[in-house]
């Protein structure tokens, strides 16, 4: 299977992924966690999607774009895969996580709310 991959590392990704799951009733598409190490969160999209758009900082790409070659980790379906987990597990084939909308809520998450809260505070960015 094929498919586009969007990294966010510690609570950014965790954060981005409990705005996704609100954002989409509970079914964002496919997303890993890892418990170790970066603690990365892996949102699968469809092959493609990221290679032609900028994507907001903090946010690593992993695509099949021509001359590279990417690899993301990916837990098994059923049984234990430690360190890696389903944050939310695939729903059907062919359903990835939206790219507009993961760029939406990452665009939210990282960089407009802390610019509210900062205003809320008194202090412009």
């Amino acid at each position: 299977m094929q498919f586009d991959a969007v990294r966010l590392d510690g609570d950014d990704g965790r954060r981005i992924a409990d705005c996704l799951e609100q954002m989409t009733n509970g079914d964002p598409g496919p997303i890993v966690a890892e418990a170790n190490g970066r603690r990365g969160t892996y949102f699968l999209l469809p092959a493609g999607s990221t290679v032609r758009d900028r994507w907001p900082d903090g946010t690593v790409r992993f695509n099949a774009e021509q001359g590279a070659e990417s690899y993301v980790p990916v837990p098994a379906l059923q049984g234990r895969t430690w360190p890696l987990s389903w944050r939310c597990a695939p729903s059907e084939p062919g359903r990835f996580v939206h790219p507009l909308l993961l760029r939406s809520a990452i665009v939210n998450v990282l960089v407009v709310m802390p610019a509210v809260e900062a205003v809320s505070r008194g202090h412009l960015p």
